[in-house]
């Protein structure tokens, strides 16, 4: 059995894009090529490696199998080529990065900014989101999480300090609602909640008491997976919420948001550039990797969370 290279390659763009017009927009190719390239990959297996309906499109359990296996030698030759072809050893290409909807620091304008201007012949792709996928799968370069969630196996380079998990309302809510004193006080409280997607549970709030973790169930009024809704909603007075510290900065800054429950939100990890261990790191991503470490360096003691 010979699979076709490129075959493969449209095929995993398939599986990104959820659809033949998406992966031919991307692989800037016809809808044609890449059902003839998808046809090839299953009359080499014999099994069928996407279903098909008149909405979507979606891998099957032989496909899922297929591109779990390959994804990374995909991944492997892209970063081979690319780091062969790169014109006088200058980082150049598509970037394509799975970041955090909190992960403020990384996604303040500022960092990114400055990175394409330092390096103008690479593009960045970047999804916004909060869900826990393998970025490699995915046919992302690099991602940006929490430490605490990130895979053993990967590679990772701090990008923010220490976060804090706090707690945060409206100095008009407290004033009508009282300051709660522990985390078992939420669950008399109004509450803004978030969840990362739909169909999933409300976030358990999570606290520290004595060295001793624990997470309280509070029953949202409001539930969202947008954080600047959250925000929002909390100025307004409807409640507390919850985030990390750097998101609520401004407004504790300026008083129109308080903390409470300080004592029971201890540090904890910070965001991080994540990426797998590679023989063949593209010169895309160290430029990446290289510029946040000077970012933050340049940075360091001049940012307040």
């Amino acid at each position: 059995m010979k699979l076709d290279l490129n075959a493969l390659t449209t095929l995993a763009a398939v599986a990104r894009a959820r659809s033949f017009s998406g992966a031919a927009d991307q692989l800037g190719v016809t809808r044609s090529a890449v059902s003839q390239a998808v046809r090839k990959v299953e009359d080499a297996l014999g099994v069928a490696v996407l279903r098909r309906t008149t909405r979507s499109v979606a891998l099957t359990e032989a496909g899922e199998a297929l591109l779990d296996r390959v994804a990374p030698a995909l991944a492997e030759i892209d970063a081979a080529a690319a780091a062969a072809a790169a014109h006088e050893g200058k980082p150049a290409g598509l970037l394509r990065l799975a970041v955090s909807s909190i992960a403020e620091t990384f996604l303040s304008g500022d960092l990114l900014a400055s990175f394409r201007a330092a390096h103008p012949q690479v593009r960045l792709d970047i999804l916004v989101t909060d869900s826990r996928f393998d970025i490699v799968a995915g046919g992302f370069d690099a991602g940006v999480r929490l430490g605490e969630v990130i895979e053993r196996d990967m590679i990772a380079v701090p990008v923010s300090e220490e976060q804090r998990q706090i707690v945060v309302a409206s100095p008009a809510y407290l004033a009508a609602a009282g300051i709660p004193l522990h985390p078992r006080e939420l669950t008399r409280h109004r509450c803004i909640g978030w969840r990362s997607s739909d169909g999933t549970a409300p976030y358990r709030w999570e606290f520290s008491d004595m060295g001793r973790e624990f997470a309280v169930a509070v029953e949202p009024e409001v539930t969202t997976n947008d954080m600047s809704l959250m925000v929002k909603m909390a100025l307004a007075g409807s409640g507390l919420t919850i985030g990390m510290s750097e998101t609520f900065a401004p407004w504790l800054h300026s008083g129109k948001l308080k903390e409470v429950l300080g004592s029971f939100c201890p540090p904890l990890p910070g965001f991080f550039l994540f990426y797998p261990g590679r023989r063949h790191m593209p010169l895309k991503l160290r430029a990446l990797v290289d510029h946040v470490a000077d970012w933050r360096s340049m940075r360091k003691g001049s940012i307040r969370y």
